[in-house]
């Protein structure tokens, strides 16, 4: 499978995306600078963590206006697999291909630590390989992760199996005590109705290696690799 990789100025994540998807899990990995709008037959999209444009007016906020943000819409539009992840997250909530927004963690620190994370919804290209309730364990590095949406919207997610990801202990308890950065709910990754666009605060691509402290993150992208493969196979 071919994975494309979004750079914005201030991405930094984009080359642990492109070592786990492409050394690691042995895909076609490339980097899609923010001014193109050649996706260049990507299967997935992936938009990594960092601070895109500086985060100077507010996380996302510049990067949904990027020329790359139309052909990643049009790309979702048709179906294709798009994943953000941090900053690729707070991106895909201000472009509206997700429904929330981010504030500042409750803290008002900028956490980086391991945190564990109960799998809500397995019927997707995202979690395919994993079991409803399973525990994963992945790390976030952000300032700005606490996931907001008012109450009509948080309903609507739950109702449909929106939420992907609760931030949770490690019996997979959902305590305030396990929520990092004060997201309602716990929510630490969501997925749209069609099930092809979804977003996490963790990283995946920081734990795709044993020597970096756990392999998890193979979860997320292997699911996206088994789900690719089975379009294929059916387009075939």
């Amino acid at each position: 499978m071919k994975f494309g990789v979004v750079v914005f100025p201030g991405t930094w994540s984009d080359k642990d995306c492109l070592r786990a998807l492409g050394p690691v899990l042995d895909q076609e990995a490339v980097s899609i600078w923010h001014q193109d709008t050649d996706l260049q037959g990507c299967d997935a999209i992936i938009l990594p963590g960092g601070f895109s444009y500086g985060d100077y007016l507010r996380a996302g906020a510049i990067a949904r206006f990027a020329p790359v943000m139309g052909a990643v819409k049009d790309f979702a539009d048709r179906g294709g697999i798009v994943l953000g992840i941090c900053n690729g997250f707070q991106i895909l909530l201000e472009a509206g291909l997700l429904p929330g927004a981010m504030l500042r963690n409750q803290s008002l620190e900028f956490r980086c630590v391991w945190t564990h994370l109960r799998v809500e919804n397995n019927d997707t290209p995202f979690t395919r390989l994993c079991h409803p309730g399973q525990v994963i364990r992945i790390p976030i590095s952000h300032g700005e992760g606490n996931y907001f949406a008012d109450e009509e919207t948080l309903d609507r997610l739950e109702a449909n199996n929106g939420v992907l990801l609760r931030y949770c202990d490690a019996q997979g308890d959902i305590t305030p005590e396990a929520n990092p950065n004060g997201s309602r709910r716990n929510i630490a990754g969501i997925v749209n109705m069609k099930r092809n666009v979804a977003a996490m605060m963790p990283h995946p691509e920081r734990c795709t290696e044993a020597i970096l402290g756990g392999e998890d993150g193979r979860l997320i992208f292997g699911s996206m690799i088994a789900a690719l493969t089975e379009r294929q196979v059916v387009a075939s």
